[in-house]
């Protein structure tokens, strides 16, 4: 099951839930404060595993996860 994250429309704080992809857009109380109503934030993914520092490439804001430079050494940022 994932993990999402809510947001409470009272106090601001992040509450995470582990809940079924089904119930993902059902209010889950705020953990902090009580309130019942908040809203459900879009989460980055993450995955586990090792981290490589790659070198920067001319032109490039940053490396891709294959060592190379996006769009060919001209990046859209």
């Amino acid at each position: 099951m994932p993990i999402y994250e809510y947001q409470c429309n009272k106090c601001g704080k992040v509450t995470e839930a582990l809940r079924r992809m089904a119930e993902a857009d059902q209010p889950q109380p705020c953990e902090h404060c009580g309130h019942k109503t908040t809203h459900r934030m879009h989460s980055v993914f993450a995955a586990a595993g090792s981290q490589v520092e790659l070198p920067v490439g001319a032109g490039c804001a940053g490396p891709t996860p294959s060592g190379g430079c996006c769009m060919g050494g001209q990046c859209r940022h």
